[in-house]
């Protein structure tokens, strides 16, 4: 079929869109979105019948929609301003207003002399997001029989990684169209534009079950991350919901850290919403004053490019009460109003985002909102029960509230799932003030001293180590603790202490803290 509309031809056979006679490259889907509009003219398409034929049904968000219209807009001449082609009806969807003239006369292929716009390779979905396909796992027990637990396996993989909602993950459906062969990246890549290709076996014998994993960036192939998990199916479904939990948790930061360095690699003009928060992200997890306020920058320019991108808002409001309670940002009450309408509005474009709950969570705590903190960690665990950053938060949220067994078996669940995690350090160092305040100071300093290998970590950590130390009477090494306390912050004081801490509850924590750190021999003021 040949459509005319806008001055532009789209040959629906050929797969190609021309104007001026000029070949216009577009990525498929906003070529397939162009037809889906082009086939209902006048007619109000919702964004569900979108991303039924568009992305087969798979859970998108709004924004992903939003942003294929605009690069459909742009490849046809309109603009969300004039929406002279293509209207948007408020909360229901869009409309093509323009007018079209459509046959079936097949238009005559480009002269391979005429000059053809250069199309870069897409690394990801249309919105900025990578595309992960999950393929089928291999059963490689000498019993066919076992197919069903390597396909639960994968299901349960497929499930936990799509509760990550910056990834696009392909569906079931889709990736079992693979069952029984090894695709390689490059052809994932071109036939579901793939980013990342998660692969692996499964070995299930009567006393051991052993899985194997890999990630696989599908530009480069190159395998970015791999692992082994042996177990013994005491109990089967229990191991399978720890491995894949695992699984999970492990790939998304790997994943996230191949995204950050594809971004620092690219020309820094003429930056787009996603590479600016990508950039953001990467230097947030530098924990450093200088690199805080560049993250809180470029977060920030995120949000100005696209109002829609709700993971902007919300680590824009993260990274400044971070800044708070280690850096430079003065704790103000319009700040945290305004950071907390930051993370409600990245809620109102996607409810069910666990990352949203759990950032949601710091605001509150930093707010001094205990129970809202509780409950918005425990929203964020019921969307994704593989997510450590939760576990970490509500551990922090009941230490608190002085409910320090509970705090700890969070703290410990959240160390369980972030090996590969950029903010282990802090879990690690949050679990030793809950340790602190419950009273058992070896524990404390055992997972401060874990806290401070950790390349990443901040100086929180030391004094830490400085309080735990100074409560074991052990003072010469309390001594000597404060003074690389010192060291590596000197405006460290009992004074800085308690204005950084502002967002405890109980007043004999705070006290209590601040003593042992003075016994130390960290200055008053």
């Amino acid at each position: 079929m040949i459509f005319k509309i806008n001055g532009c031809t789209v040959d629906t056979e050929a797969y190609e869109l021309r104007r001026d006679g000029v070949h216009l490259p577009v990525e498929p889907q906003v070529f397939d979105l162009l037809v889906f509009l082009l086939e209902n003219p006048g007619k109000l398409v919702t964004k569900q019948e979108i991303t039924d034929r568009i992305w087969d049904g798979r859970i998108v968000s709004d924004s992903a929609v939003s942003t294929r219209i605009k690069a459909v807009r742009q490849a046809i001449g309109d603009d969300g301003s004039r929406q002279n082609v293509i209207q948007t009806v408020r909360r229901r969807g869009f409309r093509l207003v323009a007018d079209v003239s459509a046959d079936e006369t097949p238009v005559a292929a480009a002269d391979p002399a005429e000059p053809v716009l250069p199309l870069p390779q897409p690394s990801a979905g249309c919105d900025g997001r990578p595309i992960v396909a999950v393929v089928p796992f291999v059963n490689n027990a000498d019993d066919p029989q076992q197919d069903y637990f390597a396909d639960g396996i994968t299901d349960d993989i497929i499930s936990a990684l799509s509760r990550h909602r910056w990834l696009g993950v392909l569906a079931r459906n889709s990736m079992f169209a693979y069952k029984g062969q090894t695709p390689t990246g490059s052809q994932l890549r071109q036939d579901l534009g793939a980013v990342y290709a998660v692969t692996g076996s499964v070995r299930r014998g009567v006393s051991h079950i052993r899985i194997r994993v890999h990630l696989m960036d599908t530009e480069t192939g190159t395998q970015v991350w791999s692992e082994s998990y042996d177990r013994e199916p005491a109990d089967l479904f229990a191991v399978q919901d720890e491995i894949v939990d695992t699984i999970s948790a492990r790939i998304e930061p790997e994943v996230g850290a191949a995204e950050r360095k594809k971004v620092l690699r690219r020309p820094r003009a003429n930056l787009k919403a996603w590479d600016c928060y990508h950039l953001g992200i990467n230097h947030f997890f530098r924990f450093t004053a200088a690199d805080n306020l560049e993250a809180q920058r470029l977060l920030a320019h995120s949000r100005q490019l696209d109002p829609q991108f709700g993971e902007a808002h919300a680590w824009w409001a993260y990274a400044v009460v971070l800044g708070m309670v280690y850096w430079d940002t003065e704790p103000s009450d319009e700040l945290l109003d305004e950071a907390l309408a930051a993370v409600r509005l990245a809620l109102e474009i996607d409810m069910e985002n666990a990352v949203f709950h759990a950032l949601l969570a710091r605001i509150n705590l930093a707010r001094r909102e205990y129970s809202a903190a509780i409950i918005s960690n425990e929203n964020a665990i019921g969307l994704n029960p593989g997510f450590a950053a939760a576990y970490c938060g509500l551990g922090d949220s009941l230490a608190y509230e002085g409910r320090y067994d509970e705090a700890i078996e969070n703290f410990k669940k959240a160390a369980a799932l972030s090996h590969n995690d950029p903010q282990r350090w802090a879990f690690l160092s949050y679990g030793a003030l809950a340790y602190i305040f419950q009273g058992n100071y070896e524990a404390a300093l055992d997972w401060a001293e874990k806290a401070s290998v950790i390349p990443n970590c901040q100086y929180w950590t030391t004094a830490h180590r400085c309080v735990a130390l100074a409560c074991l009477e052990r003072r010469e090494e309390a001594r000597q603790m404060a003074q690389r306390l010192l060291s590596d912050k000197p405006e460290f004081s009992c004074a800085f202490a308690r204005r950084k801490l502002f967002f405890l509850k109980n007043p004999e924590q705070l006290d209590r803290y601040v003593e042992s750190l003075l016994s130390a021999g960290v200055p008053e003021m």
